[in-house]
């Protein structure tokens, strides 16, 4: 890959195999299943209430140094000015955060599906990144442009047990969000939400404001000096 170019949802691709049948209980689902179900995106749909209890928390990778933030020119603050420095493919459960230095501005979040990562941006400069579990087919994670609608911290999903949903992030009127979840991990999927670890959506929820845009995309690759939104 083009050092220079990358997924609009982040540095480098994720590491993924095809879903297959994919695993869901209590906020997941399997795949097979899913066309006899037919549930419709009214909610926010977690990953497996169990498997959060059970499993330990994904823990953030080594901090790398990054290039310096420089100050901003009038005007292009959705212009890419940094991409994080990290090496190779991302796994599930991976995750970078690097903010400091990076200037107030604004905050854009991209997610690429055939990439299954997503990145944040802060005034042109990428300060996070993660693989994300994402739809099925049955239940597609829709593409576009949308704007955060409301954060609720402590959200449940009163249909699936009332399965956590961590810091959720609604982008859709009939629930598509982006969320915590600890199984963050091949062979899971959601009902069309963006599920990255607890610990990176603590870190977006805590800056992400209302109106914040959240781009979708399949495919899509920009580099350095490209703009954010076109």
């Amino acid at each position: 890959m083009d050092p220079m170019l990358k997924w609009i949802g982040g540095t480098t691709a994720a590491i993924v195999l095809a879903l297959g049948t994919a695993t869901v209980a209590g906020g997941l689902m399997n795949s097979t299943e899913a066309a006899d179900e037919a549930v419709a995106l009214d909610q926010a749909i977690p990953v497996d209430a169990e498997l959060i209890a059970a499993e330990p928390a994904a823990q953030p990778q080594a901090e790398t140094q990054a290039p310096a933030p420089q100050p901003a020119a009038a005007g292009d603050a959705l212009v890419i000015k940094r991409i994080l420095p990290i090496n190779g493919p991302m796994k599930y459960g991976e995750w970078h955060w690097d903010d400091k230095g990076v200037p107030e501005g604004p905050l854009v979040i991209t997610v690429d599906l055939e990439a299954r990562v997503m990145s944040v941006f802060r005034d042109g400069y990428e300060i996070g990144a993660a693989v994300a579990m994402l739809g099925t087919d049955e239940h597609p994670t829709p593409l576009g442009t949308f704007p955060i609608l409301h954060k609720q911290r402590h959200n449940v999903s009163e249909k699936y047990d009332n399965a956590p949903m961590p810091f959720s992030m609604f982008l859709t009127t009939d629930g598509v969000a982006i969320h915590g979840g600890r199984s963050v991990e091949n062979g899971y999927a959601s009902h069309g939400c963006i599920a990255i670890p607890t610990e990176m959506a603590e870190k977006v929820f805590a800056i992400a404001k209302k109106g914040d845009k959240v781009i979708i995309t399949r495919g899509k690759r920009i580099g350095v000096g490209d703009p954010i939104i076109s």
